[in-house]
C-alpha cells in the first residue's frame, strides 16, 4: 500500500505539472478590455486548466511530505506552506482567468462607451493577482526548501534532487537582488517552470522508485 501511495502521488505530480505547463504556454498577456475580450476563450481555457491541475498537484505534495516524515513533522509545516501558496494560485487564477472574462463580457457590445468602471475593476482584478503570486512563490520557495534539506540529510531521494531544489532558491534570492520582476508574465512563466522542473524530477522519481 506504501509502494502504491507513493506511485499514485508521484503521478499525481507528473499529471499536475504537464499541466501547468501547458497553461504556461497558453496563458497570454493580459492589456486593455477589448483585448481580453478577444482571447477570452484562451484565458479562460488556460486558467481553467491551470485551477484543474491543483488538486493533483496537492495530492503529490502530501505524498512528498508523508514520504520525507521524520520525527520533527517538519515535511508537514512545508506541505502547509505550500497549501497557502496553491490556494492564492487558484484564487489568483479565478479572479483574472474566469471572472474578469465573464465580467466583462456583458461589455463586448459597449466597448465605444465610457468603461471607467469595468477599466477599474479590470485594475483592481490584476492588483489582486500580484500578491497572490508573491504569496505562491514564497510558499514554493520555503515548501521547496524544507523538502530539499530533508533530501539531502536523509535517504528516500537521490541527493542531487535536494541540491538542485536549494540551487533554484540560490537563483530566485539573485535574481530577487537584481529586482528581477518574478510576476510578470514572463517572470512567472520563469518562475513556474523552475519549480515545474524540480517537481516533475520528484515526481518521476516516486512513481518509478529509482530511489538508494
Amino acid at each position: 500500500m506504501e509502494k502504491q501511495f507513493k506511485q499514485t502521488s508521484g503521478l499525481s505530480l507528473i499529471i499536475g505539472s504537464f499541466v501547468l505547463i501547458a497553461t504556461m504556454v497558453l496563458h497570454p498577456s493580459g492589456g486593455s478590455i477589448e483585448h481580453i475580450l478577444k482571447i477570452r476563450d484562451v484565458i479562460v481555457v488556460s486558467h481553467s486548466l491551470a485551477i484543474v491541475s491543483l488538486p493533483f498537484v496537492a495530492f503529490g505534495f502530501y505524498g512528498l511530505s508523508v514520504s520525507l516524515l521524520t520525527p520533527s513533522r517538519i515535511s508537514i509545516l512545508a506541505f502547509i506552506a505550500i497549501a497557502f501558496g496553491l490556494v492564492a494560485a487558484m484564487i489568483a487564477g479565478t479572479i483574472n482567468g474566469l471572472t474578469l472574462p465573464m465580467f466583462l463580457s456583458h461589455y463586448a457590445n459597449e466597448l465605444n462607451q465610457n468603461l471607467t468602471v469595468p477599466q477599474a475593476i479590470v485594475r483592481y482584478g490584476f492588483a489582486i493577482n500580484k500578491p497572490m503570486d508573491y504569496i505562491f512563490i514564497v510558499a514554493s520557495a520555503v515548501s521547496v526548501g524544507i523538502w530539499s534539506v530533508l533530501m539531502i540529510r536523509g535517504s528516500e531521494f537521490p541527493k542531487w534532487v535536494g541540491y538542485y531544489g536549494l540551487s533554484l532558491l540560490l537563483l530566485a534570492m539573485v535574481a530577487a537582488f537584481f529586482r528581477f520582476n518574478f510576476i510578470d508574465l514572463y517572470g512567472f512563466r520563469t518562475v513556474v517552470f523552475g519549480i515545474v522542473s524540480w517537481v516533475v524530477s520528484v515526481g518521476v522519481l516516486m512513481f518509478t522508485k529509482e530511489m538508494p
